[in-house]
């Protein structure tokens, strides 16, 4: 078995982000606590607006402070925690260390530049390459992430390229440098259903080749389910559910988590009315008291009004893994 590496976890604790505007402070993440390992994909789950896309800048460290303030938290790579570091040691992890893919690949590469010169320059920045073994390098990358044409495609603009081409270029650029973590924010949400698959699998296929951990942000459960080795549920800035793959979906604790569920068309549910959470996700300058999730939750009692629940570990029998919710009428069950 080959010896654990210092970044062979990535660990997120109590991370508490607010946003200040004049005299007004919207509380975005409340105590978020993840644990990503390497060789794993940890999906992170939930509407928009539930803090999905805060968690994952703040650990790039792309955050704009201000408006952001981090209220408490650690967020640790190795054994370093990466909220204590300043700009220039954050500029020398991101991109070597953890890198990122967006959404929507058109809004970040830059359309002045020739898609080679942006895959070398991780390269030459982060690795200290010359530039023609930089352009090598990015010659395998391209081979790595299913590009064929070679310099050709190195060479194009990122308009003379399809939407497809374009996130692949994201992706052999944040994998350029072999970080020990990906986070991948929505990354299939802009393409078409069989480009999708191959982006999924693509990912799935660079995570066993380079032993890289994966932060999958989406709201697709089907996607999720597909991906996942492990699901963390997030809503109004707080995990509300997280277990393995197999456990969430077979046995889901939280209300949220299981109207999540019965919202996914499947074969099963043709011709019938699908499920629909009434509602929607509250500003973070509004979030209300108790449980966030008590006026859309159908088994909501006076307690969730007042009481915000603790996050229990259901866990059983000593078994290694591990399944936690927050709820204070855990597995409760409710007429549709």
């Amino acid at each position: 078995m080959p010896e654990k590496r210092a970044d062979s976890t990535l660990e997120i604790r109590d991370l508490n982000v607010s946003f200040i505007q004049g005299e007004k402070e919207a509380n975005a993440l409340r105590g978020i606590s993840l644990s990503l390992k390497r060789s794993e994909v940890h999906s992170l789950v939930g509407e928009s607006g539930s803090g999905k896309t805060v968690t994952s800048t703040c650990v790039m460290g792309l955050l704009p402070t201000p408006p952001a303030r981090i209220n408490t938290g650690e967020i640790i790579l190795g054994d370093q925690d990466l909220l204590l570091l300043g700009e220039k040691d954050r500029r020398e992890i991101r991109g070597k260390d953890i890198a990122m893919v967006f959404q929507e690949p058109a809004r970040y590469l830059n359309p002045t530049l020739k898609v080679g010169d942006q895959i070398t320059e991780m390269l030459i920045l982060h690795l200290g390459m010359e530039k023609s073994k930089a352009v090598d390098r990015a010659l395998e990358i391209l081979e790595l992430v299913g590009l064929k044409g070679g310099k050709r495609v190195l060479d194009s603009y990122p308009h003379e390229l399809s939407g497809g081409m374009k996130q692949r270029i994201m992706i052999a650029i944040a994998i350029s440098c072999n970080p020990s973590f990906l986070i991948a924010d929505e990354p299939t949400t802009a393409l078409d259903v069989t480009l999708q698959l191959q982006i999924l699998n693509l990912m799935l296929s660079l995570k066993n080749t380079l032993d890289m951990g994966i932060l999958f942000i989406s709201h697709d459960l089907r996607v999720v389910h597909d991906i996942s080795d492990w699901i963390s549920v997030i809503y109004a800035g707080r995990i509300v559910e997280s277990a393995s793959r197999e456990t969430l979906f077979a046995d889901p604790k939280h209300p949220y988590t299981k109207l999540l569920f019965e919202s996914i068309p499947d074969a099963d549910k043709r011709g019938k009315r699908l499920q629909t959470i009434p509602g929607k996700v509250p500003d973070a300058e509004n979030i209300p008291g108790g449980c966030a999730f008590h006026p859309r939750c159908p088994i909501a009692e006076e307690i969730c009004r007042t009481s915000q629940p603790e996050t229990k570990d259901l866990a059983i029998n000593n078994r290694a893994e591990s399944h936690t919710a927050a709820c204070h009428f855990i597995g409760k069950q409710w007429k549709n």
